[in-house]
């Protein structure tokens, strides 16, 4: 529709089951990119990003052609797999 504007803003946080530190500081900056793309891909604004050792919180600029439940699944399905393929741990990451 001609005129309209949204602006949408969403604060997702992920846990890493039961809560363990899994996110390692020596691929904490290669996952927030690889987030950060997945964002941009699907047309969203990523304004911010930071990964703990057992939580990740990202700011999103929402469009609003795509739900936030939508993004939430491809950001922890996509993100999930890449871990376990680089085989950054040992055990499997979820």
């Amino acid at each position: 529709m001609a005129n309209t504007y949204t602006q949408i803003y969403i604060h997702y946080v992920f846990v890493v089951q039961r809560r363990d530190n899994l996110i390692k500081g020596s691929f904490r900056e290669e996952l927030q990119k690889y987030i950060t793309g997945i964002i941009k891909n699907h047309g969203h604004l990523c304004f911010t990003i930071y990964s703990m050792p057992d939580h990740t919180h990202i700011l999103v600029g929402l469009n609003p052609n795509q739900s936030i439940s939508d993004l939430a699944r491809d950001i922890k399905a996509n993100s999930s797999k890449w871990i376990n393929e680089k085989k950054f741990l040992r055990s499997k990451f979820n």
